[in-house]
């Protein structure tokens, strides 16, 4: 027997299916009415001109569908189009760009734009996510600089350009060795913008490796543990009986990140970075290594594009 692609897969090039495919992730013990969130009282539409996947509550006598409340809310694609969008979003390492969905789904640039800002949306965990690490675990710590800050102009008037990085945005993501990660776009590498962060989503009982950053030295809470290797004496690895310390995982996840950025994004506006962060995060959580598929962390991704409504105005004027 041939094998198939995953992109072959029913739900991924009929309507029925798709609808079907999505209720079983958002509705795993049947459909939930989105506006009294009845869920005995409800009925499945029959008849030829029913649209697909119809509900009525007979508790609010309201119609509804699975997309309600979703961010496929009031959007006129097909959802088994925005599923296959899923899965290219989600099988590709370094992203997809606006205008490789735009050319194999078939949309307009506006719409693949829109869908993958939709998409992204979905990927991100909002702030009620418990703190990293733990007992014997190990967390490292560091900041990049990438693209440019919108609160600075281009250049100075006289010509002589800006000190150090002022004009960049800063990334601090916190990356614990064979495990997740946690990036956060913040104002500046100030002890103020990065040490509530690390101190907010580390567990006390967890052992930090950082960089010889001064930010770094005295400020952070009392961990488990906390190394530094010194980059500025070409220091990038040292080992000790108990432990090796460096920073190389974070590192090598901002090296993915910008790999990402620059190949395949090439261009992206402050207000959307948090959104680029969450796709990245979300891709390196849920990757091969920590035995996820491409095809769970599309049912992953499907799963959180519940309850959050993402329209066009907000996304393009946030």
């Amino acid at each position: 027997m041939a094998h198939l692609s995953l992109i072959s897969q029913e739900h991924l090039q009929n309507e029925a299916a798709a609808y079907k495919w999505v209720e079983q992730h958002i509705w795993p013990h049947g459909a939930q009415c989105p506006h009294c969130f009845e869920k005995e009282r409800v009925s499945k539409m029959k008849g030829n001109a029913t649209r697909f996947g119809l509900y009525k509550c007979y508790a609010c006598r309201k119609q509804f569908r699975v997309t309600v409340g979703t961010i496929f809310a009031s959007s006129h694609v097909p959802l088994y189009l925005w599923l296959q969008a899923f899965y290219l979003i989600a099988g590709s390492k370094k992203g997809i760009s606006a205008n490789q969905l735009h050319r194999t789904l078939g949309v307009t640039l506006k719409t693949a734009w829109f869908m993958g800002h939709r998409i992204r949306e979905a990927m991100r965990t909002g702030s009620l996510v418990p703190p990293m690490g733990g007992e014997g675990q190990t967390v490292e710590v560091d900041e990049t600089i990438f693209g440019r800050a919108s609160t600075h102009p281009k250049g100075r008037a006289d010509g002589k350009g800006f000190r150090n990085s002022q004009h960049k945005n800063v990334i601090v993501s916190l990356v614990q060795r064979d495990g997740g990660v946690r990036s956060f776009h913040v104002a500046g590498s100030t002890v103020g913008e990065v040490i509530p962060l690390v101190n907010q989503n580390i567990r006390k009982e967890t052992f930090i490796m950082t960089d010889s950053a001064m930010l770094y030295k005295k400020q952070l809470g009392h961990f488990a543990g906390h190394d530094r290797v010194d980059h500025s004496i070409a220091e990038y690895v040292r080992y000790e009986p108990t432990k090796t310390v460096h920073t190389n995982t974070v590192e090598g996840y901002f090296s993915l990140f910008k790999r990402g950025m620059r190949g395949t994004y090439q261009h992206c506006k402050e207000k959307h970075l948090h959104r680029y962060l969450a796709e990245f995060d979300f891709r390196y959580n849920n990757r091969v290594r920590l035995g996820v598929s491409d095809e769970e962390r599309a049912a992953k991704m499907i799963k959180g594009a519940q309850g959050k409504r993402l329209t066009y105005r907000t996304t393009d004027r946030a």
